[in-house]
Order: structure tokens, then C-alpha cells, then sequence
């Protein structure tokens, strides 16, 4: 007689270390939340009740806090039965929070459901803790550089190929040359492509340290991020890049 086995996926996950990153209204009175976990990836679930006036969970459905995420569910849209707090209150003011939401919608667009990177979630929680630091006062190139490292690092750990210290041939790339950067090869010879974007050599080799004090590397590794997002992103544009982009020269 064949023994049926739980399908351990399936079965209740209990306390996992999760941010919030969006939610939206589910039939009357519930909220479908969009969670980036540290083991699971990014997860869907329904906090039923969440939107009746009373209820213990609405209060805890708050972007950039770092909390304890229990549910359950066979199917890609879980149960969430309850969330708990890992840590204190963790506040983004000003164009700092408008960077933080950015965050949330890029990974909402490209960080496939179920699928764990746990490098990236501690880097996306260190990088909230160093936004929750800042003032109004902070300028927006300080601002500029803690996303560039953000944009670098999710796309590396999501698996697209951004490298930086050698070319598509796989030869070191040299500070005083120009390249042109095409998103999934790399960077090559200006007669090997007219695709991508124009990119000098030390500006790749800041980056690869992520090292942004120069102008001309802050200049172009705005350029090669934004063209290589919306290479990855498609046609549809981030609002957040845009209300960043009106407040200033993000």
C-alpha cells in the first residue's frame, strides 16, 4: 500500500523572516501581501480580516520592517495567518523613503515568486537600515550611489550577467579605454556592436568596487542601470523611478 507523503512546500511555515512589499484589496474586508522572505523568495498571501478596523494584523502591514511572517498554502496566492515583530520601528523620511519604495517595486518586478536569495534579502535589509539613517538634509548623490549598489547587486543575484572587470571576450577591462555595455554580454570593442551604451573602462572598475566618488562613474553608471533595467523591465516603466526622477536628478 502506496504511503502518502506531505508535500513539505505545502505544509505551514511558521516565523520566517519576512519585509513587506506591497499590498492590495482581496474580496471585502481582506488584503493580498506581497512578502519578500529570506528563505522563500518573494511569497503572496492573504491576510483575511486585514482591512476591518480591528483587526490585530493591519497594523503590522508596514514596508521596511523586518518581521516574522506565518503561513500556509499549496498554491502560489498562501494564507498568511499572522506576522510579529523582529525588530524595532524602522522609519525613511523624505526622498530615503521614496528610494525604499523604488526598491520595493523593483523587486516586485523582477524577483520571480519562490524562489530564495537570501544574500539579496540581507543586502535589501541592510540597505533600508542605512536609508533609515539618513536626514532630509541628505544630498541626492549620496542617494544615487546607495541605489546604484542596490540595482547592482539585485541584478547580480537575480542571476542577470552585469560583469565589470573583464570584457564579452573575458579580457580585463583597462580604466582608460571606452566600451560599449550590451545587457547579456557585457562590455566590447566599439566596432563590435553599436548596441548598449557607451561606457568608459575605470567607470566599470568603480563599480566592480563599488566605489562612486568620481563624476564621470556616477554619470555613467546611472546611464548603464537604466538602460540595463529597462532592458529587463520592458516597456513598463517604474513609477517610482519617475516621481524619484522629478524630485531630483536620481
Amino acid at each position: 500500500m502506496a504511503v502518502s507523503i506531505p508535500n513539505v512546500a505545502a505544509l505551514k511555515q511558521s516565523q520566517q523572516p519576512v519585509f513587506i512589499l506591497h499590498t492590495y484589496p482581496f474580496k471585502e474586508t481582506s488584503l493580498v501581501v506581497e512578502m519578500f522572505s529570506r528563505d522563500f523568495g518573494r511569497i503572496a498571501g492573504v491576510a483575511k480580516g486585514a482591512r476591518r478596523p480591528l483587526s490585530a494584523m493591519r497594523g503590522m502591514l508596514q514596508s521596511f520592517q523586518q518581521l516574522a511572517g506565518t503561513w500556509s498554502g499549496k498554491n502560489e496566492l498562501k494564507t498568511l495567518h499572522g506576522l510579529e515583530w523582529l525588530t524595532g520601528l524602522t522609519l525613511l523620511k523624505g526622498d530615503a523613503l521614496m528610494c525604499g519604495f523604488y526598491m520595493n517595486e523593483l523587486l516586485l518586478r523582477l524577483l520571480p515568486r519562490d524562489d530564495a536569495h537570501v544574500q539579496l534579502f540581507e543586502y535589501y535589509a541592510e540597505t533600508v537600515q542605512i536609508l533609515s539613517t539618513l536626514t532630509h538634509e541628505t544630498g541626492s548623490g549620496q542617494l544615487a550611489e546607495i541605489m546604484r549598489r542596490f540595482e547592482l547587486k539585485m541584478l547580480q543575484e537575480l542571476g542577470y550577467a552585469v560583469p565589470l572587470t573583464h570584457d564579452e571576450n573575458g579580457e580585463i577591462i583597462h580604466a582608460e579605454e571606452t566600451y560599449r555595455f550590451e545587457a547579456d554580454y557585457g562590455a566590447s570593442a566599439l566596432n563590435v556592436t553599436k548596441n548598449g551604451v557607451l561606457i568608459q573602462g575605470r567607470s566599470l572598475l568603480d563599480m566592480a568596487r563599488g566605489s562612486y566618488s568620481n563624476t564621470t562613474t556616477q554619470v555613467q553608471s546611472k546611464q548603464l542601470m537604466r538602460y540595463l533595467l529597462q532592458h529587463y523591465l520592458g516597456e513598463k516603466p517604474l513609477h517610482t523611478r519617475q516621481l524619484l526622477v522629478d524630485l531630483q536628478d536620481f
